[in-house]
């Protein structure tokens, strides 16, 4: 955390009435640390860790000082959003990519489109000129190009019901579908499915985010899928 991130803290607390925001902030700097993890996975090297974790913690702080405890959601649960929203916020506004790495991502991305399907990393190398090393870090280097795209919006392709076709799910107008459904999850089971799908959490992982037993989270996310087909079949799929 930089010295910066620490005046802001010092700053912005007041002890006599503001004790509670105070602790909540300490007791999670480490959850800033994890979530910030599971997106430095997904990123280039070379990307400054410590100015996304200083966003983050700043993300921590209003969370901290937004937080009803009167309306019985966890502190985890509630601040999950805000703290990773920082951190893409950050990197939206300095992304760290060259021009020459832009440029590689474009070429990338027109090259994607001439094929027909699903097109591996090794035929993108081919097609490109590039290396397969190349190619992976453009991959990752792209996903700072696009901050927006990393909602927890979540693609739950082949868990709406057995007897779907991939062509119906690849629609636009089901994706949309699917999106305002999971907008109308509950809190916890919409970022359960979040971290599972998105972030690629085991069960008991994202139990341990939402202070759930792993059991819990599998019936919750059960749960989730069968309000999702129940919300698609009412739009008509």
């Amino acid at each position: 955390m930089t010295t910066t991130t620490r005046r802001h803290i010092a700053s912005t607390t007041r002890p006599s009435t503001n004790e509670a925001r105070d602790q909540l902030i300490l007791d999670h700097l480490g959850y800033v640390k994890h979530i910030l993890g599971k997106l430095l996975h997904q990123l280039p090297r070379g990307v400054d860790a410590e100015n996304l974790e200083s966003a983050g913690v700043l993300g921590l702080i209003e969370a901290a000082s937004q937080y009803d405890p009167g309306r019985n959601v966890e502190f985890r649960t509630f601040s999950y959003r805000r703290i990773r929203g920082a951190i893409l916020d950050e990197l939206r506004r300095n992304c760290p990519l060259s021009q020459q790495m832009l440029q590689k991502i474009t070429t990338l991305r027109q090259l994607k489109n001439q094929f027909q399907g699903t097109v591996s990393v090794e035929q993108l190398a081919d097609a490109s000129g590039m290396s397969v090393n190349e190619v992976n870090e453009c991959i990752q280097g792209s996903r700072l190009t696009r901050p927006d795209s990393w909602s927890d919006t979540v693609r739950v392709r082949g868990h709406i019901g057995d007897n779907d076709s991939p062509g119906e799910l690849e629609t636009a107008e089901m994706q949309q579908i699917l999106a305002d459904g999971i907008e109308s999850l509950p809190d916890k089971m919409r970022i359960a499915m979040a971290l599972h799908y998105n972030e690629g959490l085991k069960l008991k992982e994202v139990g341990e985010v939402l202070q759930l037993s792993e059991s819990r989270v599998s019936r919750m996310l059960d749960g989730a899928r069968t309000r999702l087909k129940e919300y698609a079949r009412r739009r008509g799929y």
